[in-house]
């Protein structure tokens, strides 16, 4: 109850209008609905910029106008926060899930099956810019599987684009999040999660935001139940 007074309590203060999230590709589709969900309750409205988290934390290393960062990880916002881009340590807001992701294949039911002759091409988000792709390449050397299947992976920009090339028959399966598949057709397979590390995802309020109290509002609003209800319905673990 007195977070959540709190959160309303800097929602009345608000002066903006407007809220600039910088955001891992992952919340492509989670994301809209949440920030429905928070101008509804604070009329602020969130405009926000997707990407791979590294490349977002070079933006906003360089000076990108985010008020917020929510990322796919936590060492990506603690990076920022110990360089004083930051003005707040990580708070993990969401714990997501790693998927084999195969639109066009009804026979593939974990990761032993990538094996077959006839799946020529495995779409990753390259492993330094996405904590996603980090997370797939951990799992297949985690299973054994690495050197059998390094010559077939094809690298994305981000988890989003790795999709992408799946989606359009460029590879036969990619490795994605669980919530950019939620409500599509297709074969999402969970990847074991004892097989990589929590994909904990934190988010930090930018130092040089130009409304620090609709960030922190923000911030507040993903840890109420609301947001967790909608984190919830598209995969996302509460950590």
């Amino acid at each position: 109850m007195k977070k959540l007074l709190l959160f309303l309590l800097l929602a009345s203060f608000s002066q903006a209008a407007e809220l600039h999230v910088g955001a891992a590709a992952n919340l492509s589709n989670v994301l809209p609905e949440l920030s429905a969900a928070f101008e509804s309750a604070t009329q602020i409205h969130v405009i926000p910029s997707f990407g791979a988290t590294a490349q977002l934390t070079q933006q906003i290393e360089n000076g990108a106008p985010f008020d917020i960062f929510l990322s796919a990880d936590v060492d990506h916002v603690q990076q920022l926060f110990s360089k004083g881009f930051l003005t707040s340590s990580p708070v993990i807001y969401a714990r997501g899930q790693l998927v084999i992701w195969a639109p066009r294949r009804a026979d593939i039911h974990g990761l032993a099956d990538l094996a077959k002759a006839d799946v020529r091409a495995i779409a990753i988000a390259k492993p330094e810019l996405a904590p996603y792709g980090a997370a797939a390449i951990e799992a297949l050397k985690s299973a054994g599987l690495w050197d059998k299947l390094e010559s077939k992976v094809v690298y994305a920009p981000s988890i989003a684009i790795s999709k992408q090339y799946a989606d359009t028959g460029n590879a036969e399966v990619a490795f994605t999040a669980l919530a950019l598949t939620v409500g599509q057709s297709g074969n999402a397979i969970p990847v074991d999660g004892k097989l990589h590390q929590p994909i904990d995802q934190a988010l930090g309020i930018v130092k040089n935001s130009k409304d620090e109290k609709n960030a922190a509002a923000f911030s507040m609003f993903l840890m109420q139940p609301k947001a967790r209800e909608i984190l919830k319905r598209f995969g996302y673990i509460q950590p």
